[in-house]
């Protein structure tokens, strides 16, 4: 299979450093190919802006999504962007990898996932009507790939519990499993997430490579999580809520989960 490792820490000697170079001698000493996007050392553009678009008028009106499409309809994107939509056709699976700061993805990280989701590619996508809202959470041009995240977090693993101050990971990352992963089409495993990273010894960080082993080995085989497909009945549309029978005493993130 082929494996797209996306790794957003600007340290390589970090722990986020060493859990990458295991990821891929481990998936590639299992048979598979492995391309490895690391942001910092690509010195990734993070801003998305009139730039990305490689035949616009120096005086014309900057529109985000609007360029996005045109560049993407007319092959005029950024060569840099045109790589990483290439690479993530290419990919079976896609792992991003990244510390988690102020409760979300390091910036460069988040202007990959805005400059290379074009519209058309990643949104913008499939037939809007009163039957369908485009081909989105569960659907799109990324349908059938695997997809997970590798975390890294300062905090223990209590603060990110159920009554946790930070409030349950599950919480924190849905954004990005259920809004960048499964929005056009990734089936999102359950994330690896490595705890209170600056008390980290030799036998600690080998347990933790015999964990992250075990979940790269399963990458096939683990379950996803089972979000809710948005065209498969549970969504009124165009409205896009939950039906009123399904899970109608619960609110929040969770309810999108079956």
């Amino acid at each position: 299979m082929n494996v797209l490792l996306v790794h957003a820490h600007p340290e390589p000697r970090s722990l986020n450093g060493s859990l990458r170079d295991f990821s891929v001698k481990r998936l590639e000493k299992a048979g598979h190919v492995v391309q490895v996007s690391d942001l910092y050392a690509m010195q990734w553009k993070a801003t998305l802006d009139a730039d990305d678009s490689t035949d616009r008028r120096a005086d014309a009106h900057f529109d985000p999504s609007l360029d996005s499409r045109r560049a993407f309809d007319n092959g005029t994107q950024s060569p840099d962007i045109a790589r990483e939509q290439d690479k993530l056709r290419w990919a079976d699976a896609v792992i991003l990898q990244f510390p988690l700061w102020w409760f979300s993805m390091p910036a460069i990280l988040k202007g990959w996932v805005e400059r290379v989701y074009a519209y058309g590619f990643a949104y913008g996508v499939g037939e809007h009507s009163d039957a369908r809202w485009g081909d989105r959470y569960g659907e799109g041009m990324l349908a059938g790939k695997r997809a997970m995240l590798i975390v890294t977090a300062g905090g223990w693993e209590s603060h990110y519990g159920p009554r946790g101050i930070n409030g349950p990971i599950d919480d924190i990352l849905f954004p990005i499993q259920h809004g960048i992963l499964y929005y056009p089409g990734f089936d999102v495993l359950p994330p690896f997430v490595v705890y209170r990273t600056s008390r980290m010894d030799e036998a600690r960080f080998s347990g933790i490579c015999d964990a992250l082993g075990q979940r790269l080995d399963d990458l096939w085989k683990t379950a996803p999580i089972p979000f809710r497909p948005q065209n498969a009945g549970a969504y009124d549309i165009p409205e896009l809520t939950l039906r009123p029978d399904i899970a109608p005493d619960r609110s929040g993130f969770a309810t999108h989960i079956a």
